[in-house]
């Protein structure tokens, strides 16, 4: 028997029920902060991640499906969007349209970590990117409307991290005081670490191995390097956040793994996910577009949902998420009969009702049928029903039984919701 490749899955139903109402969610909320949709291809050239990524990190270094092309062209499976959202911004010229550049995205990304809970080689991501300015307004407003997609989707008891990690004039000077203090206190810390000690500093901060935190809250904070324009950067992020009345706490040791972040980031957590209990980040990237070789600056600010970790949660947290109703179940007897139904089900599903129709021959088995799928009503069609116009209709959790007329079904059903 050949099954899904270990790290990927199937989504069946009703799991796929979830899914869908959060990327609705999503969907309504980036449609009311007028971000709009784009669709990159899941394949970019593997130099793309290199630049944007980073050469040292571990996406790039380690986790990510790259392969040869014919013509000798290296590329790889995406394993993030936001450099794929530039890449199109750059070469599509979007920077000659007006305004900021609001853009959203949905699916899958593509590493080689070792599954876990939540975690999978192939993932799911809901992201947006604010490109074309470098306020911290733009900022709030970001961290905003991802709480408001949160919320929508039906997640609650998260909570708001956010720090600042500089940028190219004051960051620079923290790596090298952190790569000297990480000279002393790498060879106590795991083997990550002791690597990331000379290749990514900042990555150490990022560590989730329990032994290390205490070496880790020992190192110092990278607030304590801030330029005083990006301090008054992130200053002014608190402000707007606070004016909202979106609560967050503030934590020097938070990074993002990427290089091409800069000044806020930011995540989000939640206890139901355990110790790797991110369900998304984001943060700021002005460099981004000079680092992809862009001669015009492209300032931008954006996030990623984990989407496989936030339907989890969903489910976790909403058993009754994946509950799913069935209006009607249509029971025919006989051929006619069966016709009859075709016509009808038709006609009650263009009224939004959710319909199915049986494909038993007998009355009792349908009805078994119609209980096992959670039916709330089953529709009795005879050669009697059709002749007289008016149908059985019988309420599943009551047992109660009535004659209604063709054009009274949809109200006798709704009215019990």
């Amino acid at each position: 028997m050949i099954k899904a490749v270990k790290g990927a899955r199937d989504i069946l139903p009703p799991s796929s029920s979830v899914w869908n109402r959060v990327e609705a969610a999503a969907r309504s909320v980036f449609e009311s902060y007028n971000y709009r949709e784009i669709r990159t291809p899941i394949l970019e050239e593997t130099r793309l991640f290199a630049r944007s990524v980073g050469e040292e990190t571990d996406i790039v270094g380690k986790e990510m499906y790259t392969f040869e092309d014919r013509d000798g062209t290296s590329l790889t499976l995406r394993p993030e969007a936001t450099a794929s959202v530039m890449r199109a911004y750059i070469e599509h010229r979007l920077d000659q349209q007006p305004g900021l550049k609001k853009l959203y995205y949905m699916g899958p990304m593509f590493r080689r970590e070792r599954p876990q809970k939540g975690r999978f080689r192939q993932f799911y991501q809901i992201g947006a990117e604010a490109i074309g300015s470098d306020s911290p307004m733009v900022d709030a407003e970001v961290i905003e409307m991802v709480i408001e997609i949160l919320e929508r989707a039906g997640l609650s008891g998260f909570q708001l991290l956010i720090n600042s990690v500089g940028d190219a004039k004051c960051r620079p000077k923290f790596i090298g005081v952190l790569r000297e203090r990480l000279r002393e206190a790498a060879p106590r810390m795991c083997a990550d670490c002791q690597r990331r000690a000379e290749t990514n500093p900042l990555r150490v901060l990022d560590c989730k191995v329990p032994a290390d935190q205490p070496v880790i809250d020992s190192l110092p904070s990278i607030l304590d390097s801030l330029c005083e324009e990006c301090r008054a950067h992130f200053e002014a992020v608190q402000q707007y956040l606070t004016d909202r009345g979106i609560p967050f706490e503030i934590r020097p040791r938070l990074v993002r793994g990427l290089d091409y972040y800069m000044r806020t980031t930011f995540e989000i957590v939640h206890g139901a996910l355990g110790a790797q209990n991110s369900v998304l980040g984001g943060g700021r990237y002005d460099g981004l577009a000079e680092a992809l070789g862009s001669k015009t600056p492209a300032p931008g600010v954006g996030f990623s949902i984990g989407e496989d970790r936030l339907v989890m949660t969903v489910e976790e947290t909403h058993p009754g998420a994946l509950a799913q109703s069935l209006d009607v179940f249509i029971a025919p007897l006989g051929e006619e009969a069966r016709r009859h139904s075709g016509v009808l089900a038709r006609d009650l599903r263009r009224g939004g009702l959710r319909i199915e129709v049986s494909t038993e021959e007998k009355l009792k088995r349908a009805l078994e049928v119609a209980d096992k799928l959670g039916a709330r009503f089953a529709l009795l069609v005879g050669e009697n029903e059709m002749q007289a116009g008016k149908y059985q209709l019988k309420n599943m959790a009551s047992g109660e039984q009535k004659a209604v007329a063709r054009e009274e079904i949809a109200a006798a059903v709704n009215h019990t919701e």
